[in-house]
């Protein structure tokens, strides 16, 4: 296992260098969208991922949150003039998880594979098929996202950690873009081409160990793609996605620099008719009132927070629906993180929303790098 694992580093890296005077595309604030097209993947840049989040409920009230993601994580810009099987322009990774939150139990699950034509790989428009992949090992059944003319359907599943969802979605509410036209400042001279849907009415099935549920709920869409992300001084992000009741979405995004301060932040706020406005740093305040401690390690996160947004005249609590919604791979020992469902409360403790929370490069090991 250790000498195929050496001989995959390896090629990995004779491939990364074959066209390696070949510049990455860079983001660019005049990038001239096409849709559905730019649903599919994006050649020549470094960084793409596909990335859903959702709260989902079953007969007799049970309730799930969920979190499925594609990334393409380029080898080179372009395809390589070489005669060789081993040769892969892009590695696909994939994560899912489950929250299941009537019975406290989370479930992580990942794959990662050379994009080649038995293991994965990423499709073209106008083909429904967007990105695919063999489930992990153990596992009889692929991953898969799909246009499905409107939005998307997808589906993964892992019989080791016993979970798997198989969703479809149809839009809410309109495609918004993350920044003006879409270009997403991450700080000086770092961005990326960044767009969302806030609201997709979600239903399908989702297994949860030795029972599947017929679910219905509403899930965030967001696809990012860039070769410039990250300064790097940067180590991580805290990233919200908040749903609301009254029909407004929030996104906010905080940057981190190597002390734990804010190097960078933005935001949208999405109107309940889908008029995105975007956010400066200044038009939002996030306090982090409590933490939580890493069962696995000596990570501490930040777990509970309180935000302003006086423009919206919108002060809210997020809250963890569990405490312990940590994905930590088994593969990339530095890839691990806080991706979880929250709830949204008003001072007073009345439910105002749903949501998701990520946050990224807490503990000593972990560092993003995109």
């Amino acid at each position: 296992m250790m000498k195929r694992m050496l001989v995959l580093i390896l090629v990995t890296i004779w491939v990364a260098q074959v066209n390696g005077n070949e510049p990455w595309k860079m983001t660019e604030a005049d990038y001239s969208w096409s849709f559905p097209e730019d649903h599919w993947p994006r050649d020549g840049y470094k960084t793409e991922w596909w990335y859903f989040t959702g709260h989902l409920e079953g007969e007799g009230g049970v309730r799930f949150g969920y979190q499925f993601t594609f990334f393409r994580v380029g080898l080179t810009p372009s395809e390589s003039d070489l005669n060789s099987n081993w040769i892969a322009k892009d590695v696909i990774m994939g994560h899912a998880s489950i929250s299941d939150l009537s019975t406290g139990r989370h479930m992580f699950s990942e794959v990662i594979y050379r994009a080649t034509p038995l293991l994965g790989g990423f499709g073209a428009f106008p083909d429904s098929v967007i990105a695919w992949c063999r489930g992990p090992a153990g596992t009889n059944g692929n991953w898969s996202l799909r246009w499905n003319g409107a939005a998307f359907d997808f589906e993964m599943v892992d019989s080791v950690q016993e979970m798997a969802f198989s969703l479809s979605t149809r839009p809410k509410k309109p495609l918004i873009f993350q920044g003006p036209n879409g270009f997403s400042q991450k700080g000086e001279g770092t961005a990326s081409q960044y767009y969302s849907f806030t609201r997709l009415a979600t239903e399908g099935t989702i297994r949860s160990g030795d029972t599947e549920h017929q679910v219905k709920g509403e899930s965030w869409m967001d696809k990012e793609f860039g070769s410039n992300q990250l300064a790097e001084h940067q180590v991580g992000w805290d990233w919200f996605s908040l749903q609301l009741e009254d029909g407004r979405d929030v996104m906010l995004y905080m940057l981190r620099d190597r002390s734990g301060g804010v190097d960078f932040a933005r935001g949208t706020v999405v109107s309940k008719d889908g008029k995105a406005r975007h956010l400066d740093r200044d038009a939002f305040v996030v306090e982090a009132t409590d933490s939580w401690k890493s069962p696995s390690g000596d990570t501490a996160y930040p777990s509970r927070w309180r935000i302003r947004l006086p423009g919206e005249d919108l002060e809210i609590e997020v809250v963890p629906e569990l405490a312990d919604q940590e994905n930590r791979s088994k593969r990339v020992k530095s890839v691990y993180y806080w991706e979880g469902a929250v709830k949204v409360l008003s001072k007073d403790g009345e439910r105002l929303g749903k949501g998701y929370v990520e946050l990224v490069g807490y503990g000593s090991g972990s560092r993003p790098r995109i």
